[in-house]
């Protein structure tokens, strides 16, 4: 036994001078080299997973309130009148959706620029929204005029209400140009119906002899027979683009601007419209909308919905100004050194809550009006628009990457890299009124 261990002991011996020798001559054993291959191996990719994931931090900002989760299914299913609805692929044991949202994009855009906003809508009340994302005003038919859109929309919403009998409530969801169109069509889509209710003590009173009926007659209002719920725009000029600095890329030049009105006819019947141009009856198309006309009650039909809301840029958007797009007048913006960003919404700058507004001013006369000046113009639309509360959310891209894109940023038209305006779109989805 002791002669058997003391060999073994001299072989490892033996073995170990080996390795020390071929060790301090560099020459290292192959299994020693696997192992080494092994961890440089893991080493190489932890290296490799830390920089995928700072890539991953660069490449999507670090925001509270923006949703990189799959938890609720979408589908999305191509309507018969070419546009998309977007709802939860996995639905509960409850009720179908009863809420319609419709989207509509501004102008040259597509079903596309509002698909990221539909699937997050869907994500947050799976068992509450359908999204539909309008087509019928794309591309080049956006240049066909605010009524032939608008009329467009308003066909193509009853159709989608048609196939969808559960439905009970409806929303509008505008992007610049798409957020007037809305407003035309829900003057087209508008009823105001008068309902009879019966008195709980109607039973009584023919108890009583009396003959008198105990019935209220209640007036209802409601946009192609649904609930009005919440009519939001993003960066829509209310206003028009013809008055000063309501389209920054002119850098408020007087003469650039008339240049831009007198070429208005370059985005068709839509340009005309925006400038203020057309005269088809008596006065502009805009102007017209800012009040109840003979054939179509615009105020009304905004009146009729529970929330208004306007979000505008502050800066950075060159196509529709901070003033057109938040219904102020330019003395009534926020100053910008009072501008303060919201931790859970960075690029939310202001919010000015919804308050009932007082028309104790004086309304422009229709002579002063009929010379088509654009202030009295401009002064005469806000008045008419502002009789109602709106909701005015302020938005900021200042520092972003994505600054000088701020007019298409603040909808977050597709799964870009830098996804900037995905905190507006929460905003959005977190205060939406079911």
């Amino acid at each position: 036994m002791g002669s058997s261990e003391m060999e073994k002991g001299s072989n490892f011996s033996d073995e170990d001078r080996v390795e020390e020798r071929k060790s301090e001559m560099g020459i290292e054993n192959s299994d020693k080299k696997e192992e080494k291959k092994s961890d440089m191996g893991i080493q190489k990719n932890e290296n490799s997973n830390k920089k995928t994931r700072r890539k991953m931090f660069s490449i999507f900002p670090r925001c509270a309130c923006m949703r990189l989760d799959d938890e609720v299914p979408v589908v999305e299913t191509p309507a018969d009148e070419g546009g998309f609805n977007v709802e939860a692929s996995q639905k509960g044991p409850g009720p179908a959706p009863n809420h319609l949202v419709v989207m509509v994009n501004g102008i040259i855009g597509s079903v596309e620029d509002w698909k990221y906003g539909a699937e997050q809508f869907v994500k947050a009340y799976p068992q509450d929204i359908i999204v539909y994302r309008s087509q019928s005003n794309c591309s080049k038919l956006t240049f066909d005029g605010v009524d032939v859109m608008g009329t467009r929309l308003a066909e193509e919403v009853l159709s989608v209400i048609k196939r969808t009998p559960h439905l009970q409530k409806i929303s509008f969801v505008g992007h610049s140009l798409g957020g007037l169109v809305c407003r035309y069509a829900i003057a087209k889509l508008y009823e105001q119906r008068s309902a009879r209710i019966v008195c709980e003590q109607d039973m009584e009173c023919s108890l009583n002899g009396s003959t008198n009926s105990c019935e209220e007659e209640v007036s209802k209002r409601n946009i192609a027979g649904l609930e009005p719920m919440n009519f939001i725009t993003f960066a829509t000029p209310h206003l028009g683009c013809r008055g000063h600095k309501q389209a920054p890329a002119f850098c408020g030049l007087y003469s650039l601007e008339k240049l831009a009105a007198s070429s208005s006819w370059l985005l068709g019947r839509s340009g005309r419209h925006l400038f203020l141009k057309d005269c088809d009856e008596g006065k502009p198309l805009l102007l017209r909308m800012a009040s109840n006309s003979e054939d179509l009650p615009f105020i009304s039909a905004l009146q009729s919905f529970k929330r208004r809301v306007a979000y505008a840029n502050t800066c950075f958007d060159y196509l529709v100004g901070w003033s057109t797009s938040s219904l102020r007048r330019r003395n009534e913006l926020p100053k910008h050194r009072n501008l303060k960003k919201v931790d859970k919404y960075p690029h939310i700058v202001n919010v000015d809550m919804a308050t009932s507004v007082s028309s104790q001013e004086e309304t422009p006369t229709k002579a002063k009006i009929n010379r088509y000046k654009s202030q009295e113009m401009e002064e005469a639309m806000i008045r008419g628009l502002t009789k109602l509360s709106w909701e005015r959310v302020d938005v900021s891209f200042k520092g972003s990457k994505q600054r000088y894109l701020a007019h298409t940023a603040i909808q977050v038209q597709s799964y870009s890299i830098n996804s900037d305006g995905a905190d507006v779109i929460q905003h959005m989805i977190d205060n939406f009124a079911l």
